[in-house]
């Protein structure tokens, strides 16, 4: 198994500075970049954690705070595990911060996230990979979109509210993308119904994106994230096994 470092940084951004986790080989020798979105939980120790199993199997792995225009992460004080009792509470105050992030914005981001990337001696030249989670999905599609000439691999988990009627839709992205996209959605998930998931892989095959699309049978939003009442061991082990195979192939 590979010797993994961890650091906290500091991202110059158009808005201010965002902070960051990277995670990759601890030899210092560049690796493929990837960007990992946060879900609406934000950057915490779970998301360390998959940050460092990603560097395990190879890649230096970038996890900004996408709430950094409210402060540093924790934005708020977050149980260690966060069951369902807690969830109301919490998403009084996350809510209204995932409503912020318009796409403007996340593309905004976007640019100086990538642009760090491609400074940093611990990422190696070439295209880079993008993973998201929950809210973070959507960013993926927005920022594979914006940056085709640098995002060579796609993907999101238990994403929510994919494909809506606004102009500025995420699945409209679509035409833009020349990645490979891999989404893992949830089973049965209130935030992305069966018509959704219908429509959003209608809008890859439309645009001719290289694309797998699979539900995950019995899983539940935010299948992932191990400090939840929502994690499926099952489902989210597939998930690892989908996402390094998608990193394989294209990095």
């Amino acid at each position: 198994m590979t010797s993994v470092q961890g650091t906290a940084l500091d991202i110059p951004t158009d808005d201010g500075v965002a902070d960051a986790y990277l995670a990759h080989p601890a030899d210092g020798v560049p690796r493929p970049g990837v960007l990992l979105y946060q879900d609406a939980f934000g950057l915490r120790p779970q998301l360390r954690a998959m940050a460092d199993r990603l560097a395990e199997a190879g890649y230096a792995v970038l996890v900004p705070n996408l709430f950094y225009r409210h402060g540093r992460a924790p934005v708020m004080e977050l149980p260690a595990f966060i069951d369902p009792a807690a969830r109301p509470e919490i998403f009084e105050t996350l809510y209204p911060l995932v409503l912020s992030l318009t796409p403007e914005l996340i593309v905004r981001d976007s640019d100086a996230y990538l642009r760090w990337m491609e400074q940093s001696p611990l990422v190696a030249a070439g295209p880079v990979a993008v993973t998201g989670y929950c809210m973070g999905a959507r960013l993926v599609l927005a920022t594979a979109g914006a940056h085709p000439d640098r995002v060579a691999a796609a993907a999101g988990f238990h994403g929510s509210r994919l494909v809506t009627d606004a102009p500025d839709s995420p699945h409209l992205a679509a035409g833009r993308i020349t990645a490979e996209v891999y989404f893992g959605h949830a089973d049965d998930d209130p935030g992305l119904p069966p018509e959704q998931i219908e429509r959003f892989e209608e809008s890859l095959t439309a645009a001719g994106v290289r694309h797998t699309c699979e539900v995950y049978a019995g899983a539940p939003h935010g299948y992932t994230q191990a400090d939840t009442s929502s994690y499926d061991e099952e489902a989210s082990e597939r998930h690892w096994a989908a996402l390094l195979g998608l990193l394989k192939r294209n990095l």
